[in-house]
């Protein structure tokens, strides 16, 4: 398996070197522009999104230990999960049917309504419907994002336009925490839920100022959220959506107990974290981005997961603030080359007339992903922090799965796949 993966490594290094060397095959098409207005607000849109619902994360599980829930942590990210999943095939489904836009602009707008309930439910049931509430916001906004990304973009770019949305939603997942407990420090944790709110409500103006992409509309009506059996999920990008399930462990038990962890190794600012993890990811994303365009997705994603299993041990190995902070620049740059391209490989895999439906297959296996991350971080640590080094070595043997798989079991002539893979 070693031998196998050093050869990989050598043929995505020599691929890198072409690009940075500029040969005329890497060069972007001046024929099919990605970088337009509706690109841009597209962008914005979502790191607003994003920044608005992660800059609580930090503050959460302080919050509903104070409320005498610290029993509940796991339930934080899990609770949101689970609605966020659920939520998915609705969303796929609108997305194909209502079009684009008007599902992204509901994703935000319960993060708006969220931001306002917060300070509202203080006890600890309150809370955790609240949580479970709130899911449906991520359960909607990125589903039509992706779909509303991949109409506007020719498909031999669609791994650079991930790379490039992604870097901006990433950029408001890490500067949200940052902010979230700056806030909560400097004034209340009140004052943070409702700047959360507004934060959303501000990437809701921006989608009213784009164009709609879906060409064939239909107008809502309630019979579509009735569900068939054969509306859930795509099957054609089911092995996309394993891998996706075993990648985002790791993110849930990140988000459930990393806080308590840099606690615990002197760590001040709960949300730093989050912000090296996310500025390591950035540059990556462009760059593995193009390169799965070139040179196939599965080989950019069998790196990236190689990369998390190894972030996955450092964490657990980490003694002081400083080692946690470079397994922190590693976790980034595993998940900065993976996000992009499996959202196109997910794309290469669906039929166009589906493509709501497999996106929303993808950020299922996502949710369920990090919902079970996070409950089996939550049950393995609860409030002993002597447990969190088990709690990832668990996790990173989970990633290792998804690996393998893709090394020694997946078939991509099996599958229809626009880019060449190993």
């Amino acid at each position: 398996m070693f031998n196998a993966f050093a050869c990989l490594i050598s043929k995505i290094l020599v691929e890198i070197l072409i690009t940075f060397a500029g040969h005329t095959r890497f060069m972007p098409s001046p024929k099919h522009p990605i970088y337009n207005l509706q690109f841009a607000l597209l962008c914005l849109s979502s790191f607003l999104f994003s920044a608005s619902f992660n800059m609580l994360v930090p503050e959460l599980p302080a919050y509903l230990s104070s409320m005498g829930g610290a029993e509940y942590k796991g339930y934080i990210i899990g609770l949101f999960t689970i609605t966020a999943g659920i939520a998915r095939p609705f969303s796929g489904k609108l997305t194909d049917k209502i079009g684009r836009v008007p599902v992204m602009a509901v994703g935000s707008l319960v993060c708006v309504i969220c931001g306002l309930l917060y300070p509202l439910l203080t006890t600890v049931a309150g809370f955790l419907w609240l949580r479970l509430f709130h899911g449906f916001s991520t359960g909607f906004k990125p589903t039509a994002t992706a779909a509303y990304v991949a109409d506007i973009v020719p498909s031999n770019r669609w791994g650079e336009a991930m790379g490039i949305h992604g870097l901006c939603f990433s950029t408001g997942l890490a500067i949200g925490p940052a902010i979230g407990s700056e806030l909560t420090e400097r004034f209340s944790i009140n004052a943070m839920f409702y700047c959360s709110s507004l934060i959303a409500l501000l990437s809701i103006i921006i989608l009213m100022n784009m164009k709609e992409t879906l060409k064939k509309k239909e107008r809502f009506n309630f019979s579509m959220l009735k569900m068939h059996r054969k509306e859930l999920i795509e099957l054609r990008v089911l092995p996309g959506a394993f891998v996706t399930f075993l990648s985002y462990l790791s993110y849930g038990a990140i988000l459930t107990v990393i806080s308590d962890w840099g606690s615990h190794l002197g760590v001040a600012n709960k949300g730093l974290f989050f912000m090296v993890f996310t500025i390591s990811s950035l540059l990556i994303r462009f760059l593995s981005g193009k390169m799965s365009d070139r040179i196939g997705r599965v080989r950019i994603i069998k790196l990236s997961l190689f990369l998390l299993v190894i972030a996955m041990i450092m964490i657990a190995r980490s003694d002081s603030a400083l080692y946690l902070m470079l397994s922190s620049a590693v976790y980034g740059v595993a998940t900065g080359m993976l996000s992009p391209a499996i959202t196109a490989w997910i794309v290469d895999l669906s039929h166009p007339e589906y493509r709501g439906k497999a996106i929303a297959t993808m950020y299922i296996a996502l949710e369920a992903g990090i919902g079970l991350g996070a409950f089996v971080a939550g049950a393995l640590f609860i409030s002993d922090v002597t447990m969190i080094p088990l709690t990832f070595y668990v996790i990173g043997a989970l990633t290792l799965i998804a690996f393998l798989y893709l090394q020694f079991i997946y078939k991509p002539t099996a599958f229809k796949e626009k880019a060449h893979e190993s």
